[in-house]
């Protein structure tokens, strides 16, 4: 029987005490009755052992009910231990076969509602069948019999004695158990108790303690306690030596210096040093990469670094990062370029209507590239107005030679190491935006757009303008370098493509590097085809109206475009039939009648009245008043320039935000005037007494540029003549005070604008003629084109006789 297991006098006041019973089983456990059918108690992480005596707090509801039934009858449950221990709620299947019979010796209620049982084991058994599962397990269950050893069997002895100086070790190398335990297990004299006791202390799996369990021969299952023993003795005197020599190692310095070397030491003992996995990878990757000697040299000094380098050092995170961006780079890796250039123009003519003179550089750069197998890549720049398509031509471009497509945003950078990269010694240092591009698309002859190059900011970090000089030059990019690269990088197989809305806002060094395709706005003819081919079938399907069948007519989109957008491009447009498609949407949602054909009256329903019309430019203007023509970078504009005459003493007066050019031209018309008085009937003491105010409206938009200097001397001519300006007729144009004409920039975008508002006539200088004789006939079908060299031949034109 168990040696003071207990004190007190009554059962319900007996306290539990940590002494180990030290003798056999409990006495007239042999003669206890056991029931065949017994209530079981599944427990997480524990196996129970004949003769062990455990705490167990229970905590799941079935099995608080079976503990509390079995002490109030015979004090006896059968013990079970779960297979997976994560398992909340168990069924049959999760339980092992094998388990204990176990008193409870002592039932515990807690504070916090739980319950506490002190159990003893008593005999194994076999779960023969599962007799309930509510309110909790009960099982028919097999007493199991343990096989003894034979009377003189020294080989068990043997094992019993290894068994006891194994524990004892374990016992002195762990700083958690008491010195005492050692003594208690030399005294314990039953050997299948020791057995039991030892594998219930065991440090092993579940799963082994379970086997324990489950094995009938007393002397088998002392043979595998003996394994599970000495590997347990191994992993306590490793952990003894690694504890041992970090105590060795510490000295003044922090705390934290112990866990490192205690970590060191784990990794010394599974056979590597603490960065060896990593370098090996980075090694294992570089023997399959293609690159130049100078890259591989390069890469061989970092790992060799590298490898001399704590994990724990701050300079190991920026070495590996820059050896791991050297193996993400594709060196010599480009991808095949596709010549087959009928295909590459059906792929260009089906994204893009129109940009003929784009599509015909690209099908020359890959005429080029045919024959000749390599050439320098070009650097292209895309200028126009916003929304022409600059940006997704790239796209295709990339789609038609069969390249890689990567696009850079260039607006508002201002930081010169964006570009080429910063210095590796700086924190959170990173590539330059260049070489992160190559490094995502994994090629090194990707389709680059350099997108917004005219929006480049600049202040006191650098001039990013600059940093892309050697980028953009055909002659310099083959070496390019990168600061955190620290190494040459060929640039020369990237095509690059860069856009811009203003050429003039480039940093000249730049735009002498790039070759400029200027692209026009849209005409008319040609938003109605791109509305058909491209914007409609677009948003139908945007907003899921793809099997709608609606028709537009030519004219019908002809009337939108005019009445509901201004502009060279067709963003707009496309924000006009998208609101025409929600429209639709809806309908189609609420099961209302769509119509087959659109009409305007629809249009209007939906879009409300038209945003814009073309009768202000029609209508007769007083004297004074001309119509320009005038280009900004969103597309080209129609201008009014008004001017009236009032007593004063000869001053000049300028308002709507005029800049000093436009100033400038004002100025230079009234003096050549002034000067030519008498040839244009003109009394000369007019322009003392009178003051001329010339004013352009819309005055909160800026202008400038020098294109509206005949247009000012036309309208000061008008005002101080009182010939009205011939109805229907526009004019641009840079005068000089010897009265020539000189031609002016964007004179497509301008002949557009004024076909967009009407206008039938247009005066402009005679060196202009080229840039008309490029748009095509069809856009500008109906307008007639004034051909001047003086500006006298601009009077005789606009200006109409006096009735």
């Amino acid at each position: 029987m168990m040696n003071n297991f207990f004190l007190g006098n009554s059962e319900e006041e007996m306290e539990f005490m940590p002494i180990i019973p030290l003798n056999e089983e409990t006495e007239g456990a042999e003669e206890e009755k056991i029931p065949d059918e017994l209530a079981l108690l599944p427990l997480r992480n524990t196996v129970l052992f004949p003769g062990v005596v455990l705490p167990i707090t229970v905590g799941r509801d079935k099995s608080i009910k079976a503990v509390n039934d079995a002490y109030k009858t015979d004090k006896l449950i059968g013990v079970v231990a779960q297979k997976d221990s994560t398992i909340e709620d168990p069924t049959v299947a999760d339980l092992s076969q094998v388990g204990t019979v176990a008193r409870i010796v002592k039932l515990i209620k807690m504070p916090d509602g739980g319950t506490t049982i002190i159990i003893q084991g008593r005999k194994r058994f076999r779960i023969e069948q599962i007799t309930a599962d509510d309110p909790y397990f009960k099982a028919r269950i097999d007493i199991l019999q343990d096989e003894p050893p034979a009377a003189a069997d020294e080989e068990f002895d043997v094992y019993i004695s290894s068994i006891k100086d194994l524990a004892g070790q374990i016992i002195q190398l762990s700083p958690n158990l008491p010195s005492e335990a050692s003594i208690i297990l030399k005294n314990i004299e039953n050997t299948a108790f020791l057995v039991h006791f030892v594998s219930s202390n065991l440090n092993s799996e579940l799963g082994d303690k379970q086997q324990l369990l489950e094995i009938n021969n007393l002397r088998t299952r002392a043979e595998l306690l003996l394994k599970l023993l000495q590997t347990e003795l191994q992993l306590a005197e490793l952990k003894n030596k690694i504890t041992n020599k970090t105590k060795a190692d510490l000295d003044k310095q922090q705390r934290e210096y112990f866990l490192q070397q205690q970590l060191k030491s784990i990794r010394e003992e599974l056979g590597g040093d603490s960065n060896d996995r990593e370098v090996k990878e980075l090694l294992r990757k570089a023997e399959q990469k293609k690159w130049p000697a100078a890259a591989k040299d390069l890469f061989k000094k970092g790992a060799e670094k590298l490898e001399r380098m704590h994990p724990s050092t701050p300079d190991y995170s920026v070495v590996y990062n820059h050896l791991d961006l050297m193996l993400d780079l594709p060196w010599e890796d480009y991808t095949a370029d596709s010549y087959d250039l009928k295909k590459a123009k059906k792929i260009l003519d089906n994204d893009h209507y129109g940009m003929d003179k784009i599509k015909e550089r690209i099908l020359e750069y890959l005429a080029v590239l045919k024959l000749k197998g390599d050439m320098k890549s070009p650097i292209l720049c895309f200028v126009g107005p916003p929304g022409i398509g600059k940006t997704s031509l790239g796209r295709s471009i990339a789609n038609a030679i069969g390249r890689k497509y990567v696009r850079l945003s260039l607006g508002g950078l201002h930081d010169e190491s964006e570009i080429r990269g910063h210095r590796k010694t700086y924190i959170g240092a990173m590539p330059g935006r260049v070489l992160q591009s190559i490094r995502k698309v994994k090629s090194s002859n990707p389709v680059m757009i350099l997108d917004e190059i005219d929006k480049i900011g600049n202040d006191g970090r650098g001039d990013p303008s600059s940093a892309l000089l050697e980028v953009l030059d055909p002659e310099q990019n083959s070496s390019f370098y990168d600061n955190y690269l620290e190494l040459e990088y060929d640039l020369s197989k990237v095509l690059f493509i860069a856009t811009a809305n203003n050429i003039n806002a480039i940093h000249p060094a730049l735009r002498d590097r790039l070759e400029v395709i200027e692209l026009s706005g849209y005409s008319i003819e040609e938003k109605v085809e791109i509305a058909k081919r491209h914007l409609l079938p677009k948003q139908k399907e945007a907003h899921g109206l793809k099997d709608l069948k609606i028709k537009f007519s030519n004219a019908l989109l002809d009337k939108t475009i005019q009445s509901y957008t201004r502009e060279s491009g067709v963003r707009e447009l496309d924000r006009v039939f998208a609101s025409l498609m929600r429209s639709l949407a809806k309908d189609v949602a609420l099961e209302e009648e769509v119509p087959d054909t659109m009409t305007e009256g629809h249009i209007e329903t939906i879009l409300g009245k038209p945003r814009y019309s073309n009768e202000i430019y029609t209508l007769g203007n007083p004297a004074g008043v001309a119509v320009g023509l005038a280009w900004t970078y969103v597309g080209g504009d129609i201008l009014f320039i008004e001017t009236s005459l009032s007593d004063g003493k000869g001053e000049l007066r300028l308002t709507g935000n005029l800049g000093n050019v436009m100033k400038e031209s004002a100025s230079t018309a009234l003096s050549y005037l002034q000067a030519h008085a008498e040839e244009y009937k003109i009394d000369p003491k007019l322009f003392q007494q009178k003051t001329v105010h010339i004013h352009v409206p819309e005055g909160a938009v800026p202008k400038d540029g020098p294109s509206a200097g005949i247009t000012m001397f036309t309208a000061i001519t008008s005002a101080f003549t009182g010939r009205r300006v011939k109805p229907y007729l526009a004019m641009t144009g840079e005068i000089t005070l010897r009265g020539q004409v000189l031609p002016v920039g964007g004179i497509k975008e301008k002949i557009l604008a004024a076909k967009r508002a009407g206008i039938k006539e247009v005066v402009l200088c005679w060196q202009n003629e080229k840039d008309i004789r490029e748009i095509n006939p069809d856009y500008i079908k109906g307008m007639k084109f004034h051909y001047v060299r003086q500006m006298n031949q601009v009077v005789d034109l606009a200006l109409l006789k006096k009735k």
